[in-house]
C-alpha cells in the first residue's frame, strides 16, 4: 500500500465520534463515509465546519490515518469501519486500539497499525505538511518513509493472513476448519438418517 497520511492529532477517538449512533440507521456500507467523523465536519444544521484534516485539499486524497492512543475505544459498531473504508481510509497507525474495533477492522480488511507514542508523535508531525506519503508493505511488516527510512511494526500470523489474502470470515472459517466441519456435518447425517426399524406411528 502507497499513499499519502493525515495526521489526527488526537487519544481516545470512539467510535461514535468516528460515526454517531444516529447514522447506524443505514443499512449499506457504501456512502457511509460522507457521515465519516460527522460532528467535527458539520454542524448541528448539517453545514460544514472548517478546518477538519481530512476536508483541507491537501489531504483529500488521505488513505493512511496518524492517530493517537486508543483509537476506536466505545461501542462495538462496526459501521465505524465501514465509514472509515467507505471514505477511502485504508490504515489507520495509533499506538493502540479497541478490540472490538480492531477485529472488526480485520475481518473488513482495514489495516491498523501499532507504534510507538514517541514515533508516532513524529509521524504526525510530519504528516502536517500535507506531502507525506508511505509506502507500507504488509508482508514485510515495514513502513518506508520517504526520505529512505523505514519503521517496523507487527501483526498476528492470523491477522497478517486475513490481508495478504484478503480473506473474509467465512473463507478463514474454512480454510481453518472446514475439514473439521466436514466431519461433523457427516456425523449428523449418519446420526439423522431414519432408521429402518423404527417405530410406525399408530393412527
Amino acid at each position: 500500500m502507497v499513499g499519502k497520511a493525515a495526521p489526527l492529532d488526537m487519544d481516545d477517538v470512539d467510535t461514535d465520534q468516528i460515526i454517531p449512533a444516529q447514522f447506524l440507521k443505514v443499512l449499506t456500507r457504501k456512502g457511509l463515509g460522507k457521515y465519516l467523523f460527522y460532528r467535527w465536519r458539520f454542524d448541528e444544521q448539517g453545514r460544514p465546519k472548517e478546518g477538519f484534516v481530512l476536508d483541507r485539499p491537501e489531504f483529500r486524497d488521505a488513505v493512511i490515518l496518524v492517530a493517537g492512543r486508543n483509537f476506536g475505544i466505545g461501542s462495538s459498531r462496526e459501521n465505524a469501519v465501514w465509514a472509515l473504508m467507505d471514505f477511502g481510509i485504508r490504515c489507520v497507525i495509533a499506538s493502540s486500539f479497541g478490540d472490538i474495533f480492531y477485529a472488526n477492522s480485520v475481518k473488513n480488511g482495514l489495516l491498523c497499525i501499532r507504534l510507538e507514542e514517541e514515533v508516532l508523535h513524529n509521524l504526525r508531525s510530519r504528516a502536517a505538511s500535507g506531502s507525506m506519503v508511505l509506502d507500507i508493505d504488509v508482508e514485510r511488516e515495514s513502513i518506508s518513509l520517504p526520505e529512505g527510512g523505514v519503521l517496523r511494526f507487527s501483526l498476528e500470523p492470523a491477522v497478517k493472513q486475513w490481508l495478504i489474502e484478503g480473506l473474509d470470515e467465512i473463507e478463514y472459517t474454512l480454510r481453518m476448519y472446514g475439514e473439521a466441519i466436514r466431519r461433523y456435518e457427516e456425523g449428523m447425517r449418519r446420526y439423522l438418517k431414519p432408521r429402518r426399524d423404527a417405530a410406525v406411528p399408530l393412527e
